[in-house]
């Protein structure tokens, strides 16, 4: 199977699956596959129970009420995906902008599946120190920072080493979701999108942020306007 109809069969099957859980599927699914990483985007997904949470304000319910959703779905997306294109996804993370009504699933595909191709991007030093920046603020300045434009409208950034003392403590108590769904909120903040987009020369439409906390790792992906 070639890699269009490949990115065409993961789409048609997240799109349905979301639709089947959550009584709404998203409007577009958009697949991009670049081995080691996958990016599903999602446009126009809220469900109608959710969208009087967000319009009451009540983030965090529909946050939570996702979690528990993706956590039974993700084993399913895995096993699909190695079943019907034979993709070994390794691990899958996930963010929600809730005002754009979007949505974006990453997933890590297993080393061994392929060689890969796949260079680091970067339009100029300013990019890592805007990165390191906002990363000093919320926690403190990545061990690493790389960047890769999976296509021409997904640039993911990817951070190693951020976590400080008292997260992993946290984390170890028991408390990763409630510390995710608030790292989510600060970092969207200090991500100033107006900065991003005068380094990258491109508007941003989106901004979803993910962590991988027993590997301490982060994924922002930043959404760009063609």
């Amino acid at each position: 199977m070639d890699k269009q109809s490949v990115q065409s069969e993961m789409s048609s099957y997240v799109g349905k699956l979301l639709r089947d859980h959550f009584g709404k599927g998203p409007s577009s699914v958009f697949v991009s596959l670049e081995d080691p990483y996958l990016t599903i985007y999602l446009k126009d997904f809220l469900a109608p129970m959710e969208r009087v949470l967000v319009g009451q304000k009540n983030h965090n319910k529909v946050e939570e009420t996702r979690d528990l959703m993706m956590r039974e779905l993700i084993p399913d997306i895995k096993a699909t995906f190695r079943a019907s294109v034979g993709i070994e996804v390794e691990s899958i993370y996930y963010d929600w902008s809730f005002p754009n009504k979007s949505g974006i699933l990453i997933g890590i595909v297993k080393s061994d599946q392929q060689s890969t191709n796949l260079k680091s991007y970067d339009p100029g030093s300013t990019l890592y120190e805007e990165v390191e920046k906002v990363s000093e603020q919320a926690e403190k300045a990545p061990e690493s920072i790389n960047s890769y434009l999976l296509n021409d409208r997904t640039l993911l950034i990817v951070r190693s080493g951020i976590l400080v003392a008292i997260e992993k403590e946290l984390i170890a108590s028991g408390y990763e979701e409630p510390l995710k769904i608030s790292k989510r909120r600060l970092e969207k903040r200090l991500l100033n999108r107006a900065s991003f987009e005068k380094i990258l020369g491109k508007r941003i439409e989106d901004t979803f942020v993910d962590w991988d906390f027993q590997n301490d790792r982060s994924y922002i992906v930043f959404l760009l306007r063609p």
